[in-house]
């Protein structure tokens, strides 16, 4: 008896075992090393000495990480403005029954978001190149007066990422909210329809507050997702690191990256980190304090 006893008790635990060990070797122990780094300065791999503060004191000095921090916000603002109205406005658009081939519309639009970001990097520079790029040729076609060499990629460097961030996010968020507005109930628009509302107020006092907890996730996911931004402007601008022309692409991640692997700072790189963790917990926290205060 108090065997099968111990043995019951033990069961749960060894269910457990596998996540705790796979969440132990790369979650845990990884967080735990990069806290102790950022209190640390490194020379190389094997080379390391204690600093306590000193590395969160030079991030709050360094100009290039205030430069990235202001490209990063400026980003992460662009994105929240184009993605989340767009993918709502292409959900309202294919949410219409009277909309004929709303399945491949909806295929069409949701696809960038398959294809990755490496690819969708490709593209949009060969899109925006200068005379041969698809976009340059073509405004030159319509409009002769337009220069072929217009330099999108030199001198646009942020408005070029959005775009392309644009075009590879909006049909990803678009399914979510036509999730949202297929579960609005058809009771409440119609009535709202019989006592005179019209289409902007059945939107804003019926739809919207229906899809609420949905805009706010993806607005969460969107905020997030746009402080860690890497890819794109890596690939984009891979023959400057990731910079950019005046390091107009230096994103917070991207300058993690340099500190850490290219110049080999990981101490400094951790700090770096941790101040982002930060950032994002703290969004985090403010967009829940937001939702529930909303839902009271």
């Amino acid at each position: 008896m108090k065997a099968s006893r111990s043995f019951s008790e033990w069961t749960p635990w060894l269910f457990l075992a596998p996540y705790l060990l796979i969440f132990g070797t790369f979650v845990a122990w990884p967080l735990t090393r990069s806290l102790v780094l950022a209190f640390e300065q490194t020379y190389g791999p094997k080379t390391t000495a204690f600093v306590g503060l000193l590395n969160f004191q030079f991030v709050l000095h360094d100009p290039l990480f205030w430069t990235a921090v202001r490209n990063t916000v400026l980003f992460t603002l662009a994105a929240a403005v184009t993605q989340i109205p767009a993918a709502l406005g292409l959900a309202l658009l294919l949410n219409r029954p009277d909309i004929r081939g709303r399945r491949l519309f909806r295929l069409i639009f949701f696809t960038p978001s398959i294809v990755g970001l490496a690819f969708v990097a490709i593209i949009f520079t060969l899109l925006l190149e200068k005379r041969t790029g698809f976009v340059n040729s073509s405004l030159h076609s319509l409009f002769p007066v337009w220069d072929p060499d217009f330099p999108w990629l030199e001198s646009y460097v942020m408005p070029s990422l959005i775009a392309a961030a644009l075009w590879l996010s909006a049909g990803f968020y678009m399914v979510y909210f036509l999730a949202a507005l297929q579960n609005v109930p058809a009771e409440l628009i119609d009535a709202a329809h019989i006592d005179g509302a019209g289409p902007w107020q059945r939107f804003r006092h019926v739809t919207l507050p229906e899809i609420r907890p949905v805009l706010n996730i993806i607005t969460l996911l969107v905020v997030t997702g746009s402080l860690q931004l890497f890819e794109l402007p890596y690939l984009f601008y891979n023959d400057t690191a990731g910079n950019g022309p005046e390091n107009h692409a230096l994103t917070i991640v991207t300058y993690l990256y340099q500190t850490g692997f290219r110049t080999g700072d990981l101490g400094y790189a951790s700090a770096i980190g941790w101040v982002l963790t930060l950032v994002l917990v703290g969004f985090a926290l403010l967009q829940r304090r937001m939702t529930q205060r909303g839902e009271s």
